[in-house]
């Protein structure tokens, strides 16, 4: 499922289908909040630093078929010029955020990938597995 972002109604969209996607697939309570989270983290950056981009969300497994789902947020904007920095928490280069969204990304899903390019766009994939009882 791809949830296209080009207006701030679509991060809406995106929390939403996590949200029913994880709740749908047996996902704690916790957890659902976890990845919508998340995926709100993702969708509002696509938003502020690109403009437009896209979030993709897929079921998938792990280990012995745990199951979980993928979360793949891409976008062509201007890129982030120092990724580990963005990671360590506390920066960013807009003026009315605490830059801690893409290091809470990280702490808050059990997989996280980000690949950033200055000048040609972020895609950033993360996964939550569910958890056994």
């Amino acid at each position: 499922m791809v949830v296209h972002i080009r207006r701030e109604q679509d991060i809406a969209t995106a929390r939403q289908v996590v949200k029913n996607f994880a709740q749908e697939n047996g996902f704690s309570l916790s957890d659902v909040t976890k990845a919508t989270t998340a995926v709100s983290e993702l969708a509002r950056n696509i938003y502020r630093y690109a403009g437009t981009g896209s979030v993709c969300l897929r079921r998938t497994t792990r280990d012995r078929g745990t199951p979980g789902l993928e979360i793949v947020a891409v976008d062509r904007g201007p890129g982030i010029p120092d990724v580990a920095r963005v990671l360590s928490g506390g920066f960013s280069t807009y003026e009315r955020s605490l830059g801690i969204g893409l290091a809470g990304v990280r702490r808050l899903m059990d997989e996280f990938e980000i690949r950033s390019e200055p000048g040609a766009g972020t895609l950033v994939r993360a996964a939550k597995y569910r958890r056994g009882f």
